[in-house]
């Protein structure tokens, strides 16, 4: 289904007079404060978020998974999804794409349905985690960093053939995470492990086109709980650096045990140049793959903070951001979940656009480490989301996009289209 934009403009004639009002006040605001709305409209009407083909369904756990209705079941149905979210938040134009779970059967006609919705497609994310029906090799002991080079060999192939659906749809970058790693002491030999991956990764970004570019993901636990092959950002920038210019460290915000200081290895990633993306989420715990900004609001608009400076002082010329969600949707409604996330992610974006770096680094400069935390603590607490909706009204998305989707029952619809039990591919 669809939302026609002219449904989207009579939802937002209801709020418009109110709208107005609010956002006159704040941008008179920010323009005594010397910031220029206009420049901050456009960033937030250019930023773009990627939706993961495997988010638009319930996930689960491994006690069970629970049933929602109107879920899509195939890539198709999962596009149209993401361009139900585009319409109402003009956020989400991209897919990221996991094989095998979203092999296109008919590429052009699936890029032709993505452009009709003006979505384009984000990296595409290989899977070695899980054995597919027919695979001849497990990887129960791991894959890239296999003790048998024909396992290494099956998952080097695997991620080439998702080299190739990203070419034919017109990605430019692969995202590798690897679930490799040990149980138990001795498992492993720990260097030969981390040996055999940094080998195969270097023979995956052989294989890379001259525009392409590749993610390494690291994870510190989870599903192995004595090591992973992967562990921390150190780690995923020495197997880039082994592999070339174009190989980069990818940032999921679940990935990194409690109280770790993210925005510090953004710094630090973007001061090398190896920063290559991220994957949003939140956390209380772990990886907990809960709504972004649903758990640590500051924290998030800490890292942005750092991403804004980075972008606007890029002295290692670090390539542009790539941007996607990764959450799990056990018991909300996946099209929900995903709203309310993206509007988090454009308030942290828009706040530390806000943020006074010159007044900043002066404070600094002085060790006025109280005016620091002011200048901070004051873009954080500002109400941003004038600015949100008014970039949103000028590109023909919706006002209030989840009051749109709940007034117009789309899940409902949804559900009468599709079923209600349909179960979507993936997680």
């Amino acid at each position: 289904m669809r939302i026609e934009p002219n449904i989207i403009q009579q939802f937002n004639k209801q709020e418009a007079a109110k709208h107005r009002n609010q956002f006159e006040f704040v941008a008179e605001e920010l323009d005594r404060e010397g910031f220029d709305v206009e420049v901050l409209i456009q960033k937030l009407t250019d930023f773009q978020v990627a939706i993961p083909s495997w988010a638009l369904g319930l996930g689960g756990t491994r006690f069970g998974r629970f049933s929602l209705g109107g879920a899509p079941e195939n890539l198709d149905q999962k596009i149209e999804d993401i361009g139900l979210l585009h319409a109402l938040t003009n956020t989400a134009g991209a897919i990221s794409l996991h094989i095998p779970w979203d092999i296109p059967t008919d590429p052009e006609a699936t890029k032709s349905l993505a452009t009709s919705l003006g979505i384009a497609f984000d990296a595409v994310n290989s899977n070695t985690f899980q054995d597919q029906p027919g695979q001849k090799h497990s990887y129960k002991n791991g894959s890239l960093c296999n003790v048998h080079e024909t396992i290494r060999a099956q998952a080097i192939a695997h991620s080439v053939e998702v080299i190739a659906y990203g070419k034919m749809l017109g990605s430019k970058s692969i995202t590798v995470w690897l679930a490799d790693g040990a149980n138990f002491p001795g498992q492993h030999n720990l260097q030969k492990a981390l040996m055999h991956t940094e080998a195969s990764l270097q023979e995956i970004y052989s294989h890379l086109p001259p525009d392409w570019r590749m993610f390494i993901e690291y994870k510190p636990y989870e599903p192995n709980f004595y090591s992973t092959v992967i562990p921390d950002w150190g780690t995923a920038l020495m197997l880039a650096e082994a592999c070339g210019d174009r190989a980069l460290a990818l940032v999921d915000l679940g990935h990194h045990l409690p109280n770790t200081n993210i925005e510090q290895i953004v710094a630090t990633l973007m001061m090398r140049g190896r920063l290559g993306g991220f994957h949003f989420n939140d956390s209380k715990y772990g990886d907990d793959d809960l709504t972004c900004g649903s758990i640590k609001p500051y924290q998030l608009f800490l890292i942005f903070k750092e991403l804004v400076y980075g972008m606007e002082n890029n002295i290692a010329n670090n390539p542009p951001l790539a941007w996607m969600i990764d959450a799990s949707h056990n018991i909300k409604d996946p099209l929900e979940d995903l709203i309310q996330s993206l509007e988090a992610i454009q308030i942290a974006y828009a706040r530390a656009l806000c943020v006074d770096f010159n007044k900043l680094e002066q404070a600094q400069h002085t060790s006025d480490v109280t005016l620091c935390q002011e200048i901070l603590q004051n873009a954080f607490r500002r109400d941003i989301r004038p600015i949100l909706r008014e970039a949103r009204l000028r590109a023909g998305a919706a006002l209030s996009p989840l009051s749109i989707y709940r007034s117009m029952e789309i899940r409902k619809m949804l559900i009468a289209e599709r079923g209600s039990k349909t179960i979507a591919t993936g997680l």
